[in-house]
This record gives structure tokens, sequence and C-alpha cells, in this order.
């Protein structure tokens, strides 16, 4: 008879549970490591049927190590788990697991599309770069408020001119240079590395055909588009286009019970980071593109109509709908025509 597997994963521990047939015939406990668990899954099932475990932290080099071993690992969405794991009287790592085995003999869960290695580096790479502008941003604040209490305003400018003007206020503050200079150095160390992250971020995406294609909107540069193909990966992953807004957390959310129906706010689903990415660019295409485009034109309708907020953020779930459809077709955008997202 086939074995249903369930892992409640943590950093030090995986709990693990199996049945076979409609009843629990092991359940216990080793190293958060994928060899361990394939090794104690040989001994104890051999005719692993499905193996589930939640999203998380790990799941990415679970899943794909088990797999590339010939485990049928499934990681399934740990909100929709939830629901089901909570119905246990005891909450211990132990129950998950079993309630995780269960959902998998019954089959009752929502899989979950795991991304491939190569989308996860890019990704890390924007995530990198990202973090290290913030903290140049940060630094600079920070070194701009420091020398403002001692009534020295820095004047507006970036990188060069910035350091020139701290360096050229310090002059004849000893005292306080020796405080500001180890701020300024930190902040030259992390522009140099952010702009080093920023060259292998434009080769990845001039080495991608998508990308270029992407960068054809108005509004979309280097970060943007490169973290979109990542997150979309295949364009085959969506059948319908307008279901990468929904996808991303663009579209409004629903409550309907009994005579009370309307629509709330957007639900914020998925993807922050790619979210708010689409969202700047939208705010580009409706206040600094000199491009007009059917786009723009109906995002300013909007815009008198709804507000600027709310504009943007339809711009943004349409341009998600474009995207799309644009790496499912191979064609670059058309600002004359435009797209309709009801097609995709």
């Amino acid at each position: 008879m086939e074995e249903y597997i369930g892992l409640d994963v943590s950093l030090k521990e995986t709990a693990i549970s199996i049945r076979r047939g409609g009843k629990r015939i092991w359940r216990g406990k080793c190293k958060s490591n994928p060899d361990s668990i394939i090794t104690l899954l040989n001994k104890h099932a051999p005719d692993a049927r499905r193996v589930v475990f939640e999203t998380g932290p790990l799941s990415i080099w679970f899943y794909h190590a088990l797999t590339d071993a010939g485990v049928p690992a499934i990681c399934i969405d740990a909100r929709h788990a939830k629901a089901a794991l909570d119905m246990a009287a005891n909450k211990t790592d132990a129950n998950d697991a079993d309630g995780l085995a269960h959902l998998a003999e019954v089959g009752f869960y929502r899989e979950v599309r795991v991304k491939g290695y190569d989308s996860m580096l890019a990704r890390t790479l924007v995530a990198a770069r990202t973090r290290l502008v913030t903290i140049c941003t940060e630094l600079s604040n920070q070194i701009r408020g420091f020398m403002k209490t001692f009534g020295l305003v820095i004047p507006s400018g970036k990188g060069a001119t910035f350091a020139n003007n701290v360096r050229m206020l310090l002059d004849g503050h000893q005292s306080l240079s020796r405080i500001i200079l180890p701020l300024l150095k930190a902040w030259y160390g992390t522009r140099e590395q952010a702009a080093e992250l920023s060259r292998q971020l434009i080769a990845i995406a001039r080495a991608s055909q998508s990308c270029r294609l992407l960068m054809s909107v108005p509004g979309v540069g280097v970060v943007t588009a490169t973290s979109f193909v990542t997150a979309i990966e295949d364009p085959e992953n969506f059948k319908k286009s307008r279901s990468v807004g929904a996808w991303l957390g663009l579209t409004t959310r629903r409550y309907q019970s009994g005579e009370v129906d309307y629509d709330g706010h957007i639900s914020r689903r998925g993807d922050a980071h790619l979210r708010g990415l689409l969202f700047e660019a939208a705010t580009v295409i409706l206040t600094r593109s000199s491009a007009d485009s059917s786009l723009r034109s109906w995002g300013v309708k909007l815009r008198e109509r709804l507000g600027f907020k709310r504009a943007a953020v339809a711009v943004a779930r349409r341009l998600s709908v474009i995207m799309h459809a644009m790496l499912k077709t191979g064609q670059l955008f058309d600002r004359a025509i435009g797209m309709d997202p009801a097609k995709g």
C-alpha cells in the first residue's frame, strides 16, 4: 500500500508523520536536512505517494532536493493548511505533521508553484541590491540629521557631490569629524557594493530577451522587468493574463453574506515587492512619462475621476496584465495602439 507523509519543517528539526490505509503507521523527528529525510523515508515509507510540507523559508531547498532524489514532494499553501491544522486540540509539531499527512492522504490541499534556482538567484540579487540602496539612503539621511544638529546644513546633492559637501562642512570641526567620517566611509562602501550588484542586474537583464521586451514599456526599468520575469517564470503558468493582477494582490477583495455584498481595498496578496514596483511604474506613467499611450490616457481619465492613488493601482493592475500578455505573445509594447487586457 502507498504511504502519505506530512513534514512539519522548522529550522532545526522536522516532525514527520506517515499514514497508510487511513491510519498513522509511524511518526518521529529528524534534522531539518533533505538527506536525513530521504534516508528516513526510504526506511519507513518506501512506497511514498505524496510528501507534503508547507511554504516557509526552507521550502525551496527542500522541494528541489527531494524532487531531485525522486521523492514526490508537494509544497502547499500555509494559509490554506492553517484552517485544517487549527482543528487539532493541541498545537504541536507532531500534531501538525499528522494533519499534513492527513491532508496528503485525502488530497485536500492547494499546491504552490515552487520557483527554480535561477529565478531565486535573480530575485535574491534584486532584494540584495534594494537593501543596499536603502542602507545608503538611511546612512546619508543619518549624516544629514547629525550635522544639522550642529548647524551644518548639507546642500542638496547625491553621490560625490554629497560626500564633498560633507567634508567641506566638517572642515574645522574635528570632534564632529571623528563621528561623521566613519559613517561617510560606510556610506561609500555600501554605495560601491550597491553599484556592483546593479551592474550584475543590468547584465542579467541585457542577456534576457524577456526583460528587454518588458523594458519597452514606459516606466519599466531593469529592476521591475527582472522582478516580473522571475516571478512569472513561464507565461503558461497563467491561463489568462488578467489572472496576474489578482495573483499580485492588485484586485479588490469582495465580501458577500446574505444581503451584504461589497468590494473593499485591494487584497495585497502575493509578491509585495513586485506589487510596489508596478505601482512605481504606474506612477511614472501617470506623472513623468512624456510618451503618450492608450494606457496613460486611460490612467489620466481615471485620475480625474477617482483620484491619483486609485488610478495608479488600476494602471499597475492593467500594466501587470499587459506585461504578461507581452511575454506570452513576444510582442513589443505598442504605445499608439496599446493592448486590451480583457483579451488576455
